[in-house]
């Protein structure tokens, strides 16, 4: 089975940042695999812009330098890297100074009014600088677009500043926050689960569906981040975004269409509809937690505190949340939020699990009668499992089995399956926003989060340690099991 490509409309892409790490790691190789699929149009421009000074040339190199292990040794995909790097261009640019931005502005709008999208891959500080000079210099007019990458803010104040100051330069049908989560394959195919099929639908509420977990969990530590992760926190990094957005899609009432502002309205009334957590419950609702030394990745590893080169820090590297959805659909359904690095896989999934049938017909020696489940992986191997109860096969009696009915995305498609960035950024030169956070979106999220921020400081404590390469804080298993329930573990 072949993937159908759709070319998109010719464009230029600006990626202040474009010496950065998300750069080559995500965003190049990403338009890399877009132009050797034949979606972006041989004219198309993708210009890199950073503080540094350099030659085009010199920055095709660094690109170059980059895209070896995603080329590797294809021939289909090394006869398309010399033209895709003829297609790089780069403007030293200081965002805080006037000086280069006339000329490089001038570059730009010689080839009038085509798609032009503003990638603002650097520290959230210089929006409001980068946004100002796109519009001194008529950058923002016409089909310009600009994508904002997280975090957008600290807290709802400094959310509202960035917001404020984005804003003033491009109207909010130009701007794109972008969650690469909603951009993995398993998430959207989550929409047609829930929306193509009448299997699922019916049984989408408390009647039929126990409860709710999403896991984010990351293998690796503070890589190259220590500077911005210790002022954030997994609660900031993660949970304000990535889960909350996947909560949504999980939760959400059905849209009447497949168009981006009815599916984010939706979204909408989840976040307004979630239970305030406070100073009074937040230490029965919610785990902080720490990483020691430890084992991870097959190997001994620091402790945050000695990654992070200091002696004290209350930052967060895990959180654990009860969250609950307070509307008809979902009353008295938790949904168990854990998400937090150097723990024992890297794995981000969803489970929906149904109530357990009302009665059992089977003898005791037929075995246990467990609850379906579905759970959806978003990484690291995209795909679905529905547990269901079976017969064991063969002979001597009838006993059960808790199997999944499993599709991976990768084996049943046999295709190349897109980075989110790659599905985004195409999203992005169409104009389709359906896969980004609109600003109410980020105001109500940041609503949410603000009282659980505050309360972790009304309470003064540290976060609870754990090894690194464990699952995370045994108060973590507590909070899940004292309601009776357990953390999947996929052991299939």
């Amino acid at each position: 089975m072949t993937a159908k490509t759709v070319p998109v409309d010719t464009f230029d892409l600006v990626i202040f940042g474009g010496t950065g790490d998300l750069a080559l790691r995500k965003l190049l190789p990403g338009l890399f695999r877009r132009y050797a699929d034949g979606q972006i149009p041989e004219d198309s421009r993708i210009i890199g812009v950073a503080r540094d000074k350099q030659s085009n040339d010199d920055y095709r190199a660094k690109v170059n330098e980059a895209l070896a292990s995603v080329v590797g040794g294809e021939p289909s995909l090394q006869a398309k890297l010399a033209p895709f790097l003829e297609k790089l261009g780069y403007h030293a640019l200081d965002a805080t100074k006037d000086e280069g931005w006339q000329a490089f502005a001038e570059e730009l709008l010689t080839h009038g009014d085509r798609i032009r999208v503003f990638y603002l891959s650097t520290s959230p500080s210089l929006f409001v600088d980068i946004c100002t000079r796109l519009k001194a210099h008529g950058l923002n007019t016409g089909k310009a677009r600009v994508v904002i990458e997280k975090p957008i803010g600290k807290d709802s104040a400094s959310a509202a500043v960035i917001n404020d100051a984005v804003g003033s330069a491009f109207a909010e049908s130009q701007i794109f926050r972008i969650d690469h989560y909603l951009g993995k394959e398993t998430v959207q195919n989550l929409m047609a689960l829930r929306f193509a099929n009448i299997l699922f639908e019916p049984l989408w509420n408390s009647n039929y569906v126990d409860h709710v977990q999403i896991t984010v969990a990351e293998t690796v530590g503070l890589e190259k981040r220590a500077g911005y992760y210790d002022t954030s926190g997994a609660l900031r990094d993660m949970v304000q975004n990535h889960l909350l957005q996947l909560l949504c899609m999980v939760s959400m009432e059905p849209p009447a269409a497949m168009e981006a502002d009815a599916v984010r309205d939706e979204k909408l009334k989840v976040l307004r509809s979630l239970r305030p957590i406070d100073a009074e419950d937040a230490a029965q609702l919610t785990v902080r937690g720490q990483y020691r030394a430890g084992a991870s990745n097959g190997g001994a590893v620091p402790g945050y505190l000695t990654e992070l080169g200091r002696n004290d820090s209350r930052t967060e590297t895990f959180v654990a949340i009860k969250a609950e959805v307070d509307n008809w659909r979902w009353a008295g359904v938790p949904f168990y939020l854990r998400t937090g690095k150097r723990l024992s896989e890297r794995v981000s999934e969803i489970v929906v699990a149904f109530r357990p049938v009302p009665h059992s017909i089977f003898e005791h020696t037929a075995g246990p009668v467990m609850a379906n489940k579905l759970v959806l992986r978003l990484q690291p191997d995209e795909g679905v499992k529905l547990w269901l109860m079976i017969k064991d096969p063969g002979p001597g009696g009838l006993r059960l089995q808790h199997v999944p009915l499993d599709m991976s995305f990768a084996e049943a498609f046999g295709v190349h399956q897109p980075e989110a960035y790659e599905r985004l950024l195409m999203d992005v030169v169409r104009g389709n926003p359906t896969l980004f956070m609109r600003r109410d979106e980020v105001e109500a999220a940041w609503k949410w989060v603000d009282p659980i921020l505050a309360a972790w400081e009304t309470l003064r404590e540290a976060p609870k340690p754990y090894t690194a390469g464990s699952w995370g804080p045994s108060a973590a298993v507590a909070l899940i099991e004292r309601d009776g329930r357990t953390w999947h573990e996929d052991a299939a």
